[in-house]
């Protein structure tokens, strides 16, 4: 791939994610001819194609032989999240961030839009299958543009997912197409309804790694611990590595975390 292709593509996501919209195709079921009122209004789905956008660090080549994909959190966009991982990328690593396909003003009112800050969401509740179907596609699609510049069968692809980021790298790991070697779920969980032996069987084996700041808003010591007996449950081999900070990415603990994988073991500290 060129590394100049940084800015935006167009993605045409086909068919949904397998097991993210089955049955949803937009049809009445059996029988709803009888029980919609006449003039009710009835969901139909349409899939079209739209441009996104995702950034890269780092030159594509047949040198690379780790690629991580950085999803960012709610309400912030590719560019200047990806600018957390400037100091990780070598010759042997790229860094791939997408950006979430639906942006929004940040600012509430909507009389100072034309100054408001821009972030964008990965998904909200409404049409919440629609949604995660077409990010996974679009991330699956992401990682195939990007690996038409790699010796693909050389590199091991990992995703870390900061805050709402992380609930999507969960389930394009476990929904998607594409073979995950690593995956990090910073300030972020597992979501609730994701089928965890389909997450345990596409990690093959190498363990979660979640990280938290000690004093991170939207995690305490309670829901970790429910998160990793959960995980224990099902057979997902996790660690959990913690600093001290609150919600955000910490340039030391990143560089660790990312290493800590390479020498195959990864920072284990559970004192929250």
């Amino acid at each position: 791939m060129d590394s100049s292709t940084n800015s935006e593509i167009t993605v045409a996501i086909s068919e949904p994610a397998a097991g993210v919209l089955a049955g949803s195709d937009g049809k009445p079921s059996s029988g709803a001819e009888n029980t919609f009122p006449a003039f009710a209004p009835r969901e139909h789905h349409l899939i079209v194609s739209r441009a996104a956008r995702y950034f890269v660090l780092g030159t594509p080549s047949p040198l690379v032989r780790e690629c991580w994909v950085v999803l960012h959190g709610y309400g912030q966009l590719a560019e200047s999240f990806s600018r957390h991982f400037t100091g990780t990328v070598s010759s042997h690593r790229l860094v791939v961030a997408p950006e979430a396909l639906s942006r929004f003003y940040v600012d509430s009112d909507v009389s100072a839009h034309a100054r408001s800050r821009i972030g964008a969401s990965w998904m909200t509740r409404e049409d919440r299958l629609a949604e995660i179907s077409d990010y996974v596609g679009f991330l699956d699609s992401v990682w195939a543009r990007v690996g038409e510049g790699l010796d693909v069968a050389s590199v091991n692809l990992g995703i870390l997912g900061f805050s709402q980021g992380a609930a999507t790298a969960c389930r394009w790991a476990a929904l998607g197409g594409s073979t995950v070697r690593r995956l990090v779920l910073w300030g972020g969980s597992v979501p609730d309804d994701l089928p965890l032996d389909r997450l345990r069987d596409r990690l093959g084996g190498t363990p979660l790694a979640l990280v938290v700041g000690d004093s991170d808003r939207f995690s305490n010591a309670t829901r970790l611990a429910a998160q990793m007996e959960r995980l224990r449950e099902n057979g997902v081999p996790a660690t959990l590595t913690t600093f001290a900070g609150g919600h955000r990415i910490e340039a030391a603990v990143l560089e660790q975390v990312l290493d800590g994988f390479n020498a195959g073991s990864i920072l284990q500290h559970t004192d929250l």
